[in-house]
């Protein structure tokens, strides 16, 4: 039997096939992971991205333009969907470290680019050790936890596994201690401000 092509696997899964979907995920996903990769040099970000980007192009099958290569569509869709979470997570980051009002500051080249000029280099390798304190000063499951996702940039199941927890409370766990380490920062910013 030939391999099926691409559109026709977008007609079956258009038509509630959920083994096209499944094919269409098999085709692309290593590619589109290393794809990402390249982007974000992450593996546990790149995994994550990559599944978001199948999941959008599936939820949005229905707006695919067969004019165009499918292939073409879904790495645009890696592509935009990378291009946020980066600019996301500068703008989380930097957020943390100053606050709301200096967020609206940041400068779009620096966004845009990727690049850091010497000073903004400096800039945030201060903020970063800043950063480091707060996470120790976090009790002990969270930091555990933080240092973990982002600084070993574990996956969701390789926390799970360390910590023999289920994915779930990780995810749960994540957010209280991203919840805490911010209001931490921000408590500590508005003591210094008296």
């Amino acid at each position: 039997m030939p391999k099926e092509t691409d559109l026709e696997l977008v007609h079956k899964a258009l038509n509630r096939e959920q083994k096209a979907y499944s094919r269409l995920l098999s085709r692309y996903h290593d590619n589109i992971f290393y794809y990402i990769l390249r982007m974000v040099g992450d593996k546990a970000h790149a995994d994550d991205l990559t599944l978001e980007s199948f999941d959008k192009a599936f939820q949005n099958l229905d707006k695919y333009n067969e004019q165009y290569a499918f292939s073409t569509w879904l790495y645009k869709i890696a592509k935009n969907c990378t291009i946020d979470f980066v600019r996301k997570r500068k703008l989380n980051y930097l957020h943390i470290i100053y606050g709301q009002d200096e967020e609206s500051s940041i400068n779009e080249n620096t966004l845009s680019s990727g690049t850091l000029n010497p000073e903004e280099n400096m800039i945030q390798q201060q903020e970063e050790l800043i950063l480091l304190k707060y996470i120790e000063a976090l009790k002990p499951k969270y930091r555990k936890l933080i240092e973990l996702r982002f600084l070993k940039e574990y996956a969701y199941e390789e926390i799970a596994e360390e910590l023999n927890i289920p994915i779930g409370t990780v995810k749960t766990r994540l957010f209280r201690a991203k919840n805490a380490l911010a209001e931490m920062i921000l408590a500590s910013q508005q003591n210094e401000k008296k």
